[in-house]
C-alpha cells in the first residue's frame, strides 16, 4: 500500500494525531505509510524539514566528498546537526530519550511520505526524488553499520536476506576475487570478509565502476558493499511507489487547498526569505551600489547594476528583481526613489518618472496599495522565472549562452580555467552550484554553505569583507581561486537536477490551512484501488 492520494477535509479532534508507530531503527525503508490525521501546518513544516536534507544532499554530491567515503558521510551528518529532528532520529533509543527518538523518527516517516505527494508528478521530480532519497538512505545505512545489533535487526526486519558464498568458494575464487575487488581492498583486507553472491543486475553500480568480481552472471560483493545491494533495493521500491501515487493522484484534486500547498513545491525557497528589515548595520547607500557590485553582489545582480549604468534602464521585471534586492540589502525608500531617478532621468523628464515608476518603488516598499512588505526573489524564483529578449534579470548562469558567460566572468576577473568550469556546471544545468564556484573564485574562499538567495550571497561577502586581513588570511582557501586553480568537477558525482521553468509556489502558509487536517486512512483506501 503506498501513500499517496485519496484526501479528504475533517475537522481536528483534541489529541488526534498519527497512531503511535514503534521504529527500532532509525533507518527506514518506508514499505508502510503512516496511519492517521495530521494538520496540514505540520504537513508543510515536515515537508520543508525533508525537502533542505535533500537539497544539502544534492549540493554535497555536486561540491562536495565523494559519495559514501567517510566524508560524505560526516559532511551530511554536520548538516543533519541544523536540524533536531534529523540528528534525534539516528541516536538510539533509551529510556530517558525514547519519546524524542519516536517522535523524531514519526516525523521523518511522515515527511517521506509527503515529499513522495509533491514528486511523483513528473518523471523529472521522480526521478530527483529517488536519487536523494537514496542517497539519505545510504549515507544513514554507512552511519548505523558501526552498530552490528541494530544493522542486523533492520537487515532481519525488512527480509534483506542475501546468499553468502562457502568458505569453499571463498578459498577457490580467492585470487579472483582479489583482483575485482582491487579498487575497493586489498588482498589482506580480504581476510575475515563475508562475501554475498547476487544476479548482476543487482549490483550494477558496482559493476559498472569495476568494483566486484564477475563470474557467470553472478557478482560477488563484499559485505563492505553491502549497502549497494540495500540501496538498490530500496531505488527499486521508491521508484515504484511514485508509479503507484501518480495514478492515484487526481483524487487530490478535490481538495484546493492542498492542491495549491503541493503545486511547486519543487520551487520552495528553503532558506531566509531576508523579508524583514536590515539591522542599522547591515544599511547601504547609493553611493556604495559601485564597489558592492564590483566586489559583493551575486552575477544576477551586477549584471542588472552594470545594465542600469550603461541604459539607466530597466525592465519591469529587472526593476522588480533589482529592486527587492537593494531593498533586503538595506537601501532605505529614499534612497531607492533617488537613486532609480537619477538613473531614469537620463532617458526622460523627472515628471514622468514620477508618474509611471515612483509609485511601483513605493509599494515594494509597502507604502502603496495592500501595503505588503514584498520579500527578494530567491535563487529559485529567478531561476525559474521567464525571460524575455533585451531582459537584463533572471538567472545569468541559466540564460546566457555559454561563450558569452565566459566571456563575461573573464571580464569580471575570473581566470579562463576556472570560468571554463563554471561555465560546465551552467551547462549541465546546475546553475546555483556555478554560482557557489563563482563566489569562491571571486572572494579566493572556499564557501561550506550552498547559495540559495542574492542577498546570501551578498551578506557572506560582506562578512569576508568585515574580517581584519589577519582573519581573511586563515579562511579555508578556495578550490577555485580567480587566478586558476581548477574547482572540483561536477562529473565526480553522478547527481544532478535542472529546476524546472515554473511559476515559484506561494512560500507561506495560508491561515485557513491551519484547522485542516489530512485522514491518512482514507488517503490509504484511495491508494488501494490505484496498485499495480
Amino acid at each position: 500500500m503506498e501513500f499517496g492520494a485519496g484526501l479528504t477535509r475533517v475537522r481536528s479532534k483534541p489529541g488526534t494525531t498519527i497512531a503511535n508507530k514503534s521504529y527500532s531503527s532509525s533507518i527506514q525503508m518506508y514499505y508502510q505509510p503512516p496511519v492517521g490525521n495530521i494538520s496540514l501546518a505540520e504537513f508543510d513544516s515536515m515537508a520543508i524539514e525533508r525537502l533542505k536534507v535533500l537539497r544539502t544532499i544534492e549540493r554535497l554530491n555536486l561540491n562536495g566528498p565523494i559519495r559514501g567515503s567517510e566524508e560524505w558521510v560526516t559532511k551530511i551528518y554536520e548538516d543533519f546537526h541544523k536540524n533536531k529532528n534529523f540528528v534525534v532520529s539516528s541516536e538510539r533509543i533509551s529510556e530517558t530519550k525514547a519519546a524524542e527518538v519516536e517522535e523524531a523518527r514519526r516525523r521523518d516517516h511522515i515527511s517521506h511520505f509527503v515529499l513522495r505527494l509533491a514528486y511523483c508528478r513528473t518523471e523529472e521530480l521522480r526521478r530527483w526524488f529517488v536519487a536523494q532519497e537514496v542517497d539519505l538512505f545510504r549515507a544513514r545505512f554507512l552511519h548505523t553499520s558501526n552498530s552490528k545489533h541494530e544493522m542486523t535487526s533492520f537487515i532481519k526486519e525488512n527480509n534483506l536476506y542475501f546468499a553468502a558464498i562457502s568458505n569453499e568458494e571463498l578459498v577457490s575464487e580467492r585470487e579472483n576475487l582479489i583482483a575485482g575487488t582491487a579498487k575497493i581492498m586489498s588482498g589482506d583486507q580480504l581476510e575475515g570478509r563475508t562475501f554475498y553472491k547476487v544476479p548482476f543486475t543487482d549490483a550494477l553500480d558496482l559493476v559498472r565502476t569495476r568494483r566486484v568480481y564477475l563470474r557467470r552472471g553472478h557478482a560477488y560483493v563484499p559485505d563492505t558493499e553491502l549497502v549497494t545491494l540495500i540501496a538498490g533495493v530500496y531505488r527499486a521500491h521508491l521508484s515504484r511507489a511514485l508509479a503507484q501515487t501518480c495514478r492515484a493522484l487526481p483524487q487530490l484534486e478535490d481538495d484546493e487547498r492542498l492542491v495549491k500547498l503541493l503545486q511547486d513545491f519543487d520551487s520552495r525557497h528553503t532558506g531566509a526569505d531576508f523579508s524583514s528589515k536590515p539591522n542599522n548595520s547591515a544599511t547601504i547607500t547609493p553611493a556604495m551600489l559601485d564597489t558592492l557590485s564590483n566586489k559583493s553582489f551575486p552575477l544576477c545582480m551586477r549584471k542588472l547594476h552594470d545594465t542600469l549604468n550603461s541604459t539607466h534602464h530597466l525592465k519591469h521585471g529587472g526593476r522588480m528583481q533589482y529592486g527587492l534586492f537593494l531593498k533586503a540589502a538595506g537601501l532605505s525608500l529614499q534612497d531607492a526613489l533617488h537613486f532609480w531617478r537619477s538613473h531614469f532621468i537620463k532617458n526622460m523628464d523627472a515628471d514622468k518618472f514620477d508618474k509611471q515608476y515612483a509609485y511601483s518603488i513605493r509599494h515594494n516598499y509597502g507604502k502603496e496599495g495592500k501595503r505588503t512588505d514584498y520579500s527578494p526573489y530567491s535563487c529559485i524564483k529567478i531561476i525559474s522565472g521567464n525571460v524575455g529578449p533585451g531582459d537584463a534579470h533572471g538567472c545569468p548562469f541559466k540564460v546566457t549562452d555559454i561563450p558569452v558567460l565566459r566571456q563575461r566572468l573573464n571580464a569580471y576577473g575570473v581566470s579562463s580555467a576556472v570560468a571554463a568550469e563554471i561555465a560546465e556546471l551552467a551547462g549541465k544545468g546546475h546553475y546555483q552550484i556555478a554560482c557557489q564556484k563563482y563566489f569562491e573564485a571571486t572572494h579566493n574562499t572556499a564557501l561550506d554553505v550552498g547559495i540559495n538567495h542574492p542577498n546570501q550571497y551578498l551578506e557572506e561577502s560582506r562578512k569576508i569583507a568585515a574580517l581584519a586581513p589577519e582573519a581573511r588570511s586563515n579562511l579555508p582557501k578556495s578550490k577555485a581561486e580567480v587566478k586558476g586553480k581548477r574547482v572540483v568537477q561536477a562529473s565526480q558525482q553522478d547527481a544532478s537536477v535542472t529546476i524546472p521553468p515554473k511559476s515559484c509556489a506561494d512560500e507561506k502558509l495560508q491561515d485557513e490551512f491551519d484547522d485542516m487536517d489530512v485522514d491518512f486512512d482514507l488517503l490509504d483506501a484511495a491508494v488501494e484501488q490505484h496498485q499495480l
